[in-house]
C-alpha cells in the first residue's frame, strides 16, 4: 500500500465522521483494509499537520488545513485561531499567546502559516505559545496584528 493512498483514505475519514484518537483511526483504516500501526498512523498524522479542533459529537476530533490540495480560506484560519486563543501580549521581542488546554499548537500552526516576515520562531507547550520576534518593535506590531484578528 502506497503511504499516499493511506494519507488520503486518513483525510476522507476524518472529513467523513469525528475521529478523536490515533487508536480510533487504526481501527477505521483497518475496517477499510488499510493495516496499520498506531506508529503509522502517528507519522501520518505529523506528515499531514494534523490537529484537534473541537468535535461535535466528541469532544475533540482530527482537522487539517489543506482540504483538497487548495489553501483553507483566511476566514478558516481566522476561526481556528479565535477559537483556540485567550489572550495575546508581548515581553520584550516575544509574543505570548495564551490559548485554551491542548490549543497552543493550533494558534502555532495558523501562526506559522500567516508567515509574517517579523516572527523568526515559534514554540508550543500545551496552553502557551511564544513568537521570537526580530525586536521589540516588531513584537508589538505581530501583537496588535494578532489581536486583530481576535477581534
Amino acid at each position: 500500500m502506497l503511504r499516499e493512498e493511506r494519507q488520503a483514505k486518513i483525510l476522507e475519514i476524518i472529513a467523513t465522521r469525528e475521529i478523536e484518537t490515533q487508536e480510533e483511526l487504526c481501527r477505521a483504516l483497518n475496517a477499510e483494509n488499510y493495516p496499520v500501526t498506531q506508529a503509522t498512523v502517528s507519522r501520518d498524522i505529523k506528515s499531514l499537520h494534523l490537529f484537534k479542533v473541537n468535535g461535535v459529537q466528541k469532544k475533540y476530533r482530527y482537522s487539517y488545513l489543506k482540504e483538497s490540495g487548495a489553501e483553507i480560506l483566511p476566514g478558516k484560519f481566522r476561526n481556528l485561531f479565535k477559537e483556540s486563543v485567550v489572550s495575546v501580549r508581548c515581553a520584550c521581542n516575544l509574543v505570548v499567546i495564551k490559548t485554551l488546554s491542548g490549543n497552543a499548537s493550533n494558534a502555532g500552526l495558523v501562526l506559522d502559516e500567516l508567515n509574517f516576515d517579523e516572527v523568526v520562531g515559534t514554540v508550543a507547550g500545551d496552553d502557551t505559545l511564544f513568537a521570537a520576534c526580530t525586536d521589540e518593535a516588531s513584537a508589538l506590531k505581530i501583537m496588535e496584528k494578532l489581536n486583530g484578528i481576535l477581534k
